[in-house]
């Protein structure tokens, strides 16, 4: 037998949640309930435009620019306080609010924090929820660069018709057309959590999206195969490399963004935890999955950086333990901030953003008040655009490992505005306390592209620099965002980079040293190969093994936990086939 929920009735199960409760990110007790039943519809009183955008659509990267950081002003109000506070320093704050009062009590928080109240909006609308990441509005570009359109999926939680009409509410505060992905044959379910592109048309996803669209699922959707899935998010979100990933064992909410996220078009940030703990093993069996079967939109394979999953206070892993996460940051233009929960791993975790994006402002933020429901900073905010944008794409300049065989090193770009490019630079220095050189980029030809060839440099040198392009309507960009306090960078030798005694693979400095908490031990490796790390006394005797097993080419990060040793000398190797290396360590 068939059961239909209407609207009327689903506003019965979202009536019992007052403004005190805070619903999970995952299902609650009444919508596992709604799920027993065959099938349920959510008749929304406001939807969008339900067919495809009329022109080719891009879907944002995350770490380009925006106008505004959404939120609703629920749950966790210090949290969302904080996150308002560093937000509005950078963009508009446009905060959601169910009534009035709320909107009074928001505004005092803000106020007595010091933000700065002329970047912060306050809307009036009805919502369920605080995880607008899941709900929120998509934000889409036509034809690459111009007119913004949200897109809105249909949300997968049944008691929450407030959220799911959020993003028509959003649309019509900010004048922006938003097409809905209600009506079959195109009616589709997902969650933002559960969705990550690279702005080029690559996206990544659990296989949640493909069990929630399944025939017999509960949401009226399709059914869908996975071909018709891929279709609609290329004819919605310009997707057309859609990478989708086996669920964790563990995160029962199956959202992607608890343990992966994207740092730019080639590379990973990927969630790490001890050998064999937690969902380690199927998280490594996935981005095995990827590095075997795809490449970044520059068509190089991806680079890897990982960091550390934290234990919960009690020191456990999932299940046993909160599902502490620092993949659930999120990009605010020249702002990062990552969630936090104990200064032993935070440290570390930040270090990984603010290598990765230097001169870019990192906040930490605790999430330890949150974490237990599943989700963190990520999860309760949502990027707007910009609405002009002008875009730079730009593959980071690798290290030279043979600066004797080149005469300069080319920088490309992809630049594009609506109303064409004017100028591009490349900025260049070897001395940061220097000014930096400027140097033309030359339009190359063909579609978007720019090129320049910055100077050789002597051997050793370390090369700074970034992009700047000015539009035909006068607007400047800068890339990275946080130019030039912000930078990329590589070195130039004549020795390859990656290459120590032991012929291909390095055993690179270890941190923080004098340790006495959670230490990283980081290795650079240019192959792949099977390796052990180990910790010895100073009689040379195996204290403890870090890792044993195949290190994936590149920066890999491994970890030990000095508080778990008697103060002292150690001595940490790296065996390989190749031969042994070892660095010391002192144990405060």
């Amino acid at each position: 037998m068939r059961y239909l929920f209407t609207l009327s009735i689903l506003m019965v199960f979202s009536a019992v949640f007052s403004q005190e409760d805070m619903l999970p990110r995952g299902f609650s007790a009444e919508e596992k309930a709604l799920l027993d039943w065959e099938q349920f519809t959510v008749q929304n009183s406001a939807v969008g435009i339900e067919t495809p955008p009329p022109y080719p659509v891009r879907h944002m990267a995350e770490w380009e620019e925006l106008q505004a950081l959404a939120i609703t002003w629920r749950s966790y109000p210090e949290i969302l306080t904080q996150i308002a506070f560093h937000a509005a320093l950078e963009v508009k704050v446009l905060i959601f609010c169910n009534s009035v009062t709320i909107k009074n009590t928001a505004q005092t928080s803000l106020q007595l924090a010091g933000a700065n109240m002329a970047n912060i909006e306050f809307i009036v609308a009805d919502n369920n929820s605080v995880w607008i990441r899941d709900y929120g509005p998509n934000c889409v570009y036509a034809n690459d660069t111009e007119d913004l359109y949200f897109i809105d999926w249909v949300y997968n939680r049944p008691s929450r018709p407030k959220d799911d009409a959020l993003p028509t509410e959003a649309g019509i505060y900010l004048n922006i057309p938003v097409y809905s992905t209600t009506l079959n044959p195109e009616r589709l379910v997902n969650t933002g959590g559960n969705f990550m592109s690279d702005g080029m048309g690559t996206a990544f996803a659990s296989n949640l999206v493909l069990d929630e669209n399944a025939p017999g699922n509960p949401y009226g959707a399709g059914p869908h195969t996975e071909l018709d899935v891929d279709s609609i998010f290329e004819d919605y979100m310009g997707i057309d490399q859609y990478i989708k990933m086996e669920t964790l064992p563990y995160d029962d909410i199956h959202h992607i963004d608890m343990h992966m996220r994207l740092l730019d078009e080639e590379t990973l940030l990927v969630g790490e935890y001890p050998q064999g703990m937690a969902d380690g093993p199927q998280i490594e069996a996935n981005l095995q999955y990827v590095l075997d079967n795809f490449n970044s939109t520059f068509g190089t394979p991806y680079k890897v950086v990982r960091v550390l999953q934290p234990p919960a206070a009690n020191g456990a892993y999932p299940p046993m333990g909160d599902y502490r996460t620092y993949t659930n940051a999120v990009f605010i233009n020249k702002t990062i901030l990552v969630p936090g929960y104990a200064e032993q791993f935070d440290t570390i975790a930040l270090r990984v953003y603010r290598e990765n994006y230097p001169g870019y402002k990192v906040v930490s933020i605790n999430c330890n008040d949150m974490i237990g429901a599943k989700g963190a900073l990520h999860c309760i905010t949502k990027e707007i655009g910009a609405a002009d944008p002008l875009w730079i794409v730009h593959q980071r300049l690798a290290d030279v490992s043979n600066n004797n065989d080149v005469s300069g090193y080319e920088v490309l770009a992809q630049i594009k505005h609506r109303s064409g490019i004017a100028d591009a630079q490349v900025f260049y220095t070897i001395d940061t306390t220097q000014a930096y050189q400027p140097l033309p980029l030359q339009y190359a030809g063909n579609g978007d592209n720019w090129t320049s060839i910055i100077p050789h440099q002597p051997n050793g040198s370390q090369v700074f620099y970034y992009i700047s392009a000015t539009a035909n309507s006068s607007k400047i960009q800068v890339k990275p965002l946080a130019a030039p306090m912000g930078y990329y960078d590589f070195t130039v030798n004549d020795e390859v980079s990656l290459v120590n005694e032991t012929g291909n693979v390095e055993l690179a400095e270890i941190y923080p040293n004098p340790a006495s908490a959670m230490t990283v031990v980081p290795v650079n490796a240019a192959v792949s190969l099977d390796a052990k790390l180990e910790i010895l006394d100073v009689f040379g005797r195996k204290v403890t093994t870090i890792f044993d097993g195949k290190l994936s080419n590149g920066l890999s990060r491994h970890y030990f936990n000095a508080a778990n040793l008697p103060s002292g000398t150690y001595f940490v190797t790296l065996q390989t086939e190749i031969g042994t290396t070892t660095r010391r360590v002192v144990v405060q």
